[in-house]
């Protein structure tokens, strides 16, 4: 370590004196040293000042090392932080307690200045290593999301689709994804999907599906058509036990027409301008399971100023409900009905943001596409 000066080391006892001939040791080698003489105080500078060590004695009235560590490691903020106990206990359960509660390690009164010193530098060693490795592995988990994004279409890349988008990955990589297509001058194509899994290969499929989509969901194909084409590639190249759930629907302005099919995915929400909110219940498989598939087809006659809102599950969880759809498709009928005269492309933030607020919490990843005829 050349860089002493950089990092911060808090020193909790209850011995003055004690601390007194750790911070002159440690300040001579260029640390920077913060006290605390009780739990309590230790816990909320750690907090505040997340130093890069914590030497914590483990004897003290009141809230003892081990209650404090207990505490340090219940906290997000200060989970990260490494500590090493300080012990007057030579004794093994002592030292098992510590390292179960989280210590990395454990110093033993009366301290020798050079130990003190070589135990500190390993575990900042450790730390500063564990700490790059995280950032980079992170870095990568933010190049993959960066590049999933880019592959979701917008808005703005397609005006004559007159859609509303709102996208929000749980991880670095979400299972959720959505596409847009112009499939002629008066058709286009709605598309909403969630891959099983959440892990790093699942982020790779959306390309898969963004291409799948592309070649099959052309004029000469109907939507039931496109997506059997689909699941018979998905079906090839899926691992087992993953599949898609998915919702498809399909735009005519010159037929005034919106073909709707499920599979196996939560049900669109359709609210005509002039009447009110409708759950379009479809029958159909999940894509990449099965060979023989089945799906169920709407045609609805639509008409100006209609609208559309397909959606990922994430959006109507509840968090421990058994009955995960139920409730949370009342909340979303309703609160589609109070967001009907908010232009689209805001409405499907809004939504979320409704949502979120009965759900307190999601779980999963959330796309939200609002379409108006």
């Amino acid at each position: 370590m050349n860089e002493n000066k950089n990092l911060t080391i808090l020193l909790v006892d209850d011995e003055p004196i004690g601390i007194k001939v750790l911070e002159r040791t440690l300040k001579k080698e260029g640390y920077h040293v913060i006290t605390a003489y009780d739990g309590p105080t230790a816990r909320t500078i750690a907090s505040k000042n997340q130093p890069d060590l914590i030497l914590l004695d483990i004897i003290m009235p009141g809230e003892d090392g081990f209650e404090v560590i207990r505490q340090l490691k219940e906290d997000p903020r200060t989970v990260h932080i490494p500590v090493i106990f300080l012990t007057g206990k030579d004794g093994v359960d002592s030292k098992i307690t510590g390292f179960d509660l989280g210590a990395v390690d454990y110093i033993t009164k009366p301290f020798h200045g050079q130990e003190v010193l070589a135990r500190v530098r390993l575990h900042l060693q450790l730390s500063l290593a564990t700490n790059t490795l995280i950032s980079s592995q992170a870095d990568r988990l933010r190049q993959i999301k960066d590049a999933q994004e880019s592959m979701l279409v917008s808005p703005e890349d397609i005006p004559g689709a007159n859609f509303g988008v709102c996208y929000q990955s749980l991880l670095e990589a979400g299972g959720d994804f959505y596409d847009v297509l112009q499939i002629s001058d008066d058709i286009y194509g709605y598309f909403v999907a969630d891959i099983s899994g959440h892990d790093i290969a699942t982020s790779y499929m959306t390309s898969a599906v963004k291409a799948l989509l592309k070649q099959n969901c052309i004029p000469i194909y109907q939507p039931a058509e496109s997506m059997r084409m689909i699941n018979h590639v998905l079906e090839e190249i899926l691992q087992e036990g993953k599949y898609l759930t998915a919702c498809y629907a399909r735009l005519n302005r010159k037929s005034e027409t919106m073909s709707l099919i499920n599979c196996g995915h939560p049900p669109a929400v359709y609210i005509p301008k002039n009447g009110d909110v409708e759950l379009i219940k479809l029958m159909g498989d999940v894509l990449g399971a099965f060979h023989d598939v089945f799906f169920e087809v709407k045609d609805i006659h639509v008409r100006r100023g209609d609208r559309f809102f397909l959606y990922s599950d994430g959006l109507i969880e509840r968090p421990g409900d058994k009955n995960v759809w139920t409730k949370g498709l009342e909340d979303l009928s309703n609160a589609c009905r109070d967001l009907r005269d908010m232009p689209v492309v805001d409405a499907v933030a809004c939504l979320r943001d409704v949502m979120h607020q009965k759900t307190k919490v999601f779980e999963d990843d959330i796309v939200v596409l609002g379409i108006e005829v």
